[in-house]
């Protein structure tokens, strides 16, 4: 059996990962090895590892890789304690092939290691652009680190063969998160009302903000502007998911406890929700509000409206679901208000997501069984377009 290694390293990466790894995990070729680090360690961040000991997964290991700081250094400093640390995982694990979905800091250190242990590396994800956060340069260097290209477009892939990746080794299966919409068994609303201790009553929206880690100390400032754009609508309650482990995540999450614990009403928050409460509260919703992919990637699967604020997904392909505005206050507003308009509720009607049809996991697992069954050589070509 061929040993093919998943490493997650927060929530809503493994929540995207999850059916590639169950199919794995089932395969009679493949010997599935897990390696959890990152965010799911944390109680900070909802020790989100226990949702994957929930999920009856076996865990081979678990590394410890950030420090108490959000800070640049500080997470420079993680990315040098990952190098280590991956690096002697996989001398004991020896994986055959290992995979990795996007561009966060600790996938591109664990990346560097892999390479350097000669492991064959599939990617998820590569060829798009955020261009607000510095997981930009990291995707791009992940892709030129990677053996097997997973994209989630038509477009991001011809981006990888740009960046000269052999067009043999690249693969346009669309977005996974799309596939576990398609399968997943949703809540109803009354259950998640249940398993959320929460009413949310005739309209409400799901609102996620993330730090624009490209700009300079504008998360507080930004997440200000957006609480004050909330509380600026009449009628509407919204649940809030905080931010990532990202430069001044802390920041963010701060504020959004203290607005939580003056609006009790209306607003209720989560370090994690779990992707399938996740999902639910994204099928119930009126909107999603923010600048997490997961409103540009699944949103417009749900046929819901997306207010993305600011620069952090710039770049990224988007359905016409999408609503794009400034971080200030009077545009959070506009941009609500217009999908809350009958005239954007008949442009919903026609949505098409760009991101696939949701049969992502198993393109993936045909294509990683087909390179394992052959020798691989990982000394690659750089693939020239001819212009």
């Amino acid at each position: 059996m061929k040993k093919v290694c998943v490493v997650t390293g927060t929530r809503a990466e493994y929540g995207l990962l999850k059916p590639l790894i169950d199919k794995i995990n089932k395969d009679n070729d493949l010997e599935l090895q897990l390696i959890v680090t990152g965010m799911h360690l944390s109680p900070e961040f909802g020790m989100t590892y226990n949702e994957i000991i929930d999920d009856g997964y076996k865990v081979n290991e678990k590394i410890e890789i950030l420090l108490s700081s959000d800070t640049p250094v500080g997470i420079s400093k993680s990315m040098g304690l990952a190098t280590i640390s991956f690096a002697e995982a996989f001398e004991r694990l020896k994986p055959d092939m290992l995979v990795v979905l996007g561009d966060r800091f600790e996938i591109f250190a664990v990346c560097s290691s892999a390479v350097v242990a000669k492991i064959p590396i599939a990617h998820l994800h590569g060829g798009e652009t955020t261009e607000g956060a510095f997981d930009e340069a990291f995707r791009h260097s992940i892709t030129k680190m990677s053996y097997l290209h997973f994209t989630s477009t038509e477009e991001y892939k011809k981006r990888v063969i740009q960046l000269g990746e052999n067009p043999q080794r690249v693969f346009n299966v669309g977005a996974i998160g799309v596939e576990n919409i398609a399968e997943m068994e949703l809540m109803s609303k009354e259950e998640l009302e249940k398993s959320i201790g929460f009413d949310l009553g005739n309209c409400f929206s799901l609102v996620t903000f993330h730090p624009v880690t490209l700009e300079n100390s504008t998360s507080e400032e930004q997440i200000k502007e957006l609480l004050n754009a909330l509380d600026s609508v009449d009628g509407m309650k919204y649940i809030i998911t905080k931010a990532n482990s990202d430069s001044d995540g802390r920041i963010i999450n701060k504020i959004i406890d203290e607005y939580c614990v003056n609006n009790k009403e209306k607003v209720i928050s989560f370090t994690s929700m779990g992707y399938k409460r996740y999902l639910s509260a994204m099928k119930y919703c009126d909107m999603v509000i923010g600048n997490s992919s997961s409103g540009i990637i699944e949103a417009p699967s749900f046929k819901k409206a997306t207010i993305n604020i600011g620069d952090r997904q710039k770049g990224r392909t988007q359905a016409k679901s999408i609503i794009n505005c400034k971080p200030i206050i009077n545009e959070i507003v506009e941009s609500i208000n217009y999908a809350k308009s009958d005239k954007f509720k008949d442009v919903l009607k026609n949505v098409i997501n760009p991101y696939g049809n949701g049969e992502t996991s198993e393109k993936i697992i045909i294509e990683i069984k087909k390179v394992l069954n052959k020798p691989i050589d990982i000394k690659k070509s750089f693939y020239n377009i001819e212009f």
